[in-house]
């Protein structure tokens, strides 16, 4: 007898909501019931992607008794009141980064999960993407020795008005673009002491740690309107530099993922071709079905992230350094 599949449903219609149906698709013990959206053509297109059936109403495909878990990839702001709603009727729930854009509202969604006893695993995308991995598992053995410092980017344009992306499907720098890259410092280095931000639509903050090491997070939505989406990492250790360099233009993204050490010069450092969507979701399911460890893609450390994106503001609109109390 075949293992009963994990069957879901999709809440949103945008390119992410296309991007996961894809990857579900992909799944032989995955079933993607229902995809809803307020715009049901929109829903149905999405829904062709992974033979599921296009609907307008999010609470009755919450509410269907057949379903073990939800995506939702909705906007930020929204998340909220679908995740609880989600996690009420006895699902599972994926939920898109930002899982939300206050600690209340971020602090109650994981409430509910607890206790629900359900999942609630968050978009926390660089963890499945194989540059950063491929750090994390330098950083953990000790290969290159002590990681020192830590700079990272996301840069874009939709600030900018006649951008392709201008506000469509982004709000303020320090939620939607900053709070991946916080998560990844948070994964690397722990829990920072103290941070410091400057900026206006560019922003940069530093993240300053009680053993001296730092980390720099700058995320732009001013770059000039034609210049392509970029994002990327520079880590330094104590024997090495890795660094990594994302561009999005048309097509799949171009990668340059190089290490120098010692007196060599920089060389690419090789790594399997997977899809970091299809890992993510992939891993997802496995924690649905009691084959994984949830833990890597927890809502705590969403929240982790969420507090730094909003210290970030304090320290913004203060001018002054705020205290972690790490």
């Amino acid at each position: 007898m075949e293992p009963r599949k994990t069957r879901l449903g999709i809440l949103g219609a945008g390119t992410m909501a296309a991007t996961h149906a894809v990857a579900y698709a992909a799944m032989a013990d995955v079933e993607v019931v229902g995809v809803s959206a307020r715009d049901v053509g929109k829903a149905a297109a999405v829904a062709g992607a992974c033979n599921a059936t296009p609907a307008a109403d999010a609470c009755a495909l919450i509410a269907d008794a057949g379903l073990d878990a939800i995506d939702i990839c909705l906007p930020s702001a929204i998340h909220p009141q679908f995740v609880i709603a989600a996690l009420e009727r006895g699902k599972h729930v994926f939920c898109e980064t930002p899982m939300a854009l206050t600690l209340d509202e971020a602090t109650a969604m994981r409430d509910a999960a607890r206790k629900a006893g359900r999942l609630l695993q968050v978009g926390l995308l660089m963890r499945s993407i194989g540059a950063y991995r491929h750090l994390k598992a330098a950083v953990a053995a000790g290969t290159h020795g002590r990681l020192l410092s830590l700079s990272t980017w996301r840069l874009g344009s939709y600030l900018r008005p006649g951008a392709p992306d201008h506000k469509a499907h982004y709000g303020d720098p320090t939620t939607e673009l900053m709070t991946f890259d916080f998560d990844v410092a948070n994964w690397l280095m722990g829990r920072p002491a103290r941070l410091a931000a400057s900026g206006n639509g560019e922003i940069s903050a530093l993240l300053s740690y009680a053993d001296g090491c730092s980390a720099t997070v700058v995320a732009s939505g001013l770059m000039p309107a034609g210049a392509p989406f970029r994002v990327g990492f520079r880590a330094l250790f104590e024997q090495a530099v890795l660094e990594l360099e994302t561009v999005f233009e048309e097509g799949p993204p171009r990668n340059t993922f190089t290490i120098a050490s010692g007196g060599s010069a920089s060389r690419p450092v090789p790594l399997p071709p997977l899809n970091p969507y299809e890992v993510e979701l992939r891993h997802f399911i496995d924690c649905v079905r009691g084959e994984a460890d949830p833990a890597l893609l927890d809502a705590e450390h969403a929240i982790a992230a969420l507090v730094l994106s909003l210290a970030t503001q304090r320290a913004l609109a203060t001018g002054k350094q705020v205290d972690l109390g790490a």
